[in-house]
């Protein structure tokens, strides 16, 4: 009669929660174009879905003809994106330590890092919470927001900013599947936001007659629906993520702090940058913010490839450096500048043929649609250039070298914006201000892309000279 007793071994693997099958370094091998472009594309879709959410907010309240309300919603943008730029640095934080625990083979060290990532998110992001909404008046004031429009936007974020913990959950779990290397769990993540805004925004706009408050609402709800669907992809399908405990997180809080902290600083420098050019354009009036507004959600939609691209390179980096395949960490780079590239000529072509008819379908009309159309001509060879640093960005972030990240984007968000946009302005009016911020990202993305090249040649130099000196776990 067989034995039918089983080892303690086997009846510990029985009781165990099944865990999804999916190889744990699948960017080690096959072709890193390939890898690049499906990562780029399917978090183009997800992440530009996010952008949606704003710029389909904007276009509702565009119909409203009342440019205070437009112009409003743009200041508003500043102070959601520099909240979001600080989630953004412990994303990459948490796919980067998550990618590079699961090209060193330790799945449970991933988990558990991935866990403390999502522990520290929450924490933070309730945090910056606390701190800045006290402060939205002066905040908005410095902006150059007055009057009904400091008002309409400040009411706007009083609604929208509370569910910045729902974003940063749903961004965790986001970056934990990429990190996975499950591209289109991530892209369901952030395209269900985009859907969810589609449907509820001009229900609540116009069907409702909530105006500004419907679109502000509208944010809160597609941000709730953005983190139940990552928490479904992370934690019930790949079971990716340990529950997080205060030891846990004080002891892996070193790790995400070295990557998170550079990289949220960096982050915060694109905001930065932004709020520089709309306070000085602020002085031309409320066309100039409108025509600011819109610009800001054009970008993310034409060239939203160029921010997922940086999270793709992420991981795929990340996993390589951690199984010492720095050949393929090389043509991963090399394969990001040149998908750049490509993508970019697409985009400008495309913004250049429909310049009229999107001043059109904004209400635009003026300097506004005059600023908006000059943005569609210089577009092109500016996110070239920011392309490349944000792969680069990418490639620092990943590799143990985020402090790189914060002088070069802090670099572009200073030296390389105020004085070029404030010359440009004092020269050339709106459209000067304009061409001079695209200058200095030209300037930025040429000594980024350099760095990035000697930053793989550093670690592979490290690596023949002390064989020992692998990644290790955090």
């Amino acid at each position: 009669m067989p034995d039918t007793a089983a080892s303690p071994e086997a009846q510990a693997a029985v009781s165990e929660k099944p865990v999804p099958k999916l190889p744990d370094a699948v960017f080690t091998r096959g072709s890193t174009m390939r890898h690049v472009i499906r990562m780029t594309l399917t978090g183009s879709i997800g992440l530009m879905a996010i952008f949606l959410v704003d710029f389909l907010s904007l276009l509702y309240i565009s119909w409203l003809k009342n440019e205070a309300l437009t112009a409003a919603v743009g200041y508003s943008s500043v102070v959601l994106f520099f909240l979001t730029s600080v989630n953004i640095g412990f994303m990459i934080a948490a796919t980067a330590l998550t990618a590079r625990r699961l090209g060193m083979g330790d799945r449970a060290g991933a988990r558990r890092i991935a866990g403390s990532s999502m522990g520290w998110m929450v924490v933070v992001s309730g945090l910056v919470l606390a701190l800045i909404i006290p402060l939205l008046k002066p905040l908005l004031g410095l902006l150059g927001a007055e009057g009904i429009v400091a008002d309409a936007a400040e009411r706007y974020l009083l609604i929208a900013l509370p569910s910045n913990i729902l974003m940063a959950i749903g961004m965790g779990f986001s970056g934990i599947l990429r990190a996975v290397g499950d591209a289109n769990r991530s892209m369901y993540v952030t395209l269900s936001g985009g859907i969810v805004t589609a449907i509820i925004d001009p229900i609540l706009i116009f069907g409702l007659g909530l105006g500004m408050d419907g679109a502000a609402i509208c944010i809160v709800i597609s941000r709730a629906v953005f983190a139940l669907v990552g928490w479904h992809g992370a934690i019930k399908v790949h079971s990716m993520v340990q529950r997080p405990t205060a030891a846990g997180m004080l002891e892996d809080g070193g790790a995400i702090a070295a990557i998170a902290g550079p990289t949220i600083l960096t982050n915060i420098a694109t905001p930065f940058a932004t709020a520089v050019v709309a306070r000085v354009v602020s002085d031309y009036g409320p066309w100039a913010i409108a025509a600011n507004a819109v610009i800001d959600r054009l970008i993310p939609i034409a060239f939203g490839a160029m921010f997922a691209l940086s999270g793709a390179v992420g991981p795929i980096m990340a996993q390589n450096w951690g199984a010492g395949r720095f050949d393929r960490m090389r043509a991963t780079l090399r394969d990001s500048f040149i998908f750049a590239g490509l993508y970019v000529l697409a985009s400008w072509a495309a913004l250049v043929l429909c310049r009229h008819w999107i001043v059109q379908i904004f209400a635009l009309t003026g300097p506004a649609a005059e600023g908006v159309i000059f943005f569609c001509w210089i577009s092109g060879p500016m996110w070239f250039f920011i392309g490349l640093l944000f792969t680069a960005n990418a490639a620092f972030n990943n590799l143990g070298f985020p402090l790189y990240s914060t002088i070069l984007n802090w670099g572009r968000a200073t030296i390389g914006t105020i004085p070029f946009a404030w010359g440009g302005a004092r020269l050339f009016g709106y459209e000067g201000a304009l061409a001079g911020m695209a200058l200095g990202s030209v300037i930025f993305g040429i000594v980024a892309a350099f760095l990035a090249i000697r930053t793989i040649a550093t670690l592979e130099k490290r690596q023949h000279e002390t064989p020992a000196l692998q990644p290790r776990p955090a």
